[in-house]
């Protein structure tokens, strides 16, 4: 059953994988034509949609599996932070980048909502790094 639940787990973190890439898209928005623009913005809150799945996997397999193991209590604060951290900053996201597609469909030029999704972008990226970085070095604290 752990062997399962571990597989859906690492499953749900992969759902969660393009967090890692996501500023230097968002940061190519700028030199791309509106067209691109809207396929980019499209695609990234498609899969910001996924990823919010796999949190929802994360929060179950993790949670159990984390009453399985013996984990520090300072640990298991850090991690549950981290969690909920991308978990916010991922549902947060989900506005400003409709908000983007809606000002690229109307045909504005500079849609107005791009810094926010740079800062929000760059902070999820940072909270998934820390948190796989707990997740492998889980003894570290």
């Amino acid at each position: 059953m752990n062997q399962v639940l571990m597989f859906l787990h690492i499953l749900g973190a992969l759902s969660m994988g393009f967090y890692i890439v996501l500023p230097f898209i968002i940061g190519k928005l700028g030199s791309m034509s509106l067209a691109a623009q809207e396929g980019a913005i499209a695609t990234v809150s498609q899969l910001n949609r996924i990823a919010q799945f796999g949190l929802v996997v994360q929060l179950l397999t993790g949670g159990y599996l984390m009453t399985q193991g013996t984990y520090s209590v300072p640990w298991m604060i850090v991690v549950t932070l981290l969690f909920l951290a991308i978990s916010a900053i991922g549902g947060i996201m989900g506005k400003p980048l409709r908000n983007i597609l809606k000002g690229i469909q109307e045909k504005k030029e500079e849609p107005s909502e791009t810094g926010k999704i740079r800062t929000l972008s760059a902070l999820l990226t940072i909270c998934f790094v820390v948190i796989v970085f707990f997740m492998v070095y889980s003894t570290i604290i």
